[in-house]
């Protein structure tokens, strides 16, 4: 019988296995990118300011990433707790992807607005003083240090190479924007915008 053949040699079966996954992710994979939903940004959607450029790659320098995800998905348990659902259109600009995938603490996808600045500032500089159960380190330093932008419009023509709309205006002042604002402002600049764009997510 055929299938014995295949059943019989390893080395067969798993170019076999690969084939059909292969198959089957192409399938799923292929399509997305001929949807509109997919591919286009959402209705009101705009590139981030120069401060939350630098406010984004804060949080990543400082690995938030590693207990925050930023990835609402399609369940009541999750949309109940966090808002509305996470879509595609939203991270067109996004490069790389901040989704995450391990949630030490809350999603973060729909924080914008939800807490005022001087709230983010106090929970960053200790989390014990607002959320006194929390199990988030502390970052003073972010209080002391202060950005010069100097690499700010280069961050945005790179970007901008990668189909972000960025003007030459936008560019152009993104020194003058940073320079001498505090790591944690910028930071916060960022938080503050995520998941904003959707209506009805507030």
């Amino acid at each position: 019988m055929k299938h014995e053949i295949v059943e019989k040699n390893v080395g067969l079966l798993a170019v076999l296995i690969l084939v059909v996954i292969s198959f089957g992710g192409l399938a799923e994979i292929v399509p997305l990118f001929f949807q509109k939903q997919t591919t286009e940004p959402v209705d009101g959607l705009r590139p981030l300011s120069a401060l939350e450029l630098e406010g984004r790659d804060i949080y990543r320098r400082e690995g938030c990433v590693g207990c925050h995800s930023q990835m609402i998905r399609p369940f009541r348990a999750e949309t109940e707790r966090y808002g509305h659902y996470s879509v595609a259109g939203e991270s067109i600009y996004e490069h790389n992807f901040l989704w995450g995938s391990k949630r030490t603490g809350p999603d973060l996808a729909r924080v914008g607005g939800r807490y005022s600045d001087d709230w983010h500032r106090a929970h960053m500089y200790n989390p014990r003083d607002v959320v006194p159960e929390s199990i988030m380190p502390a970052y003073p330093w972010l209080f002391e240090r202060t950005l010069d932008g100097r690499d700010t419009p280069r961050k945005m023509e790179v970007l901008r190479t990668l189909g972000v709309p960025y003007t030459d205006e936008d560019i152009a002042n993104a020194t003058r924007e940073v320079r001498g604002q505090q790591e944690i402002t910028a930071l916060v600049a960022y938080l503050q915008q995520l998941g904003t764009v959707l209506e009805g997510t507030r």
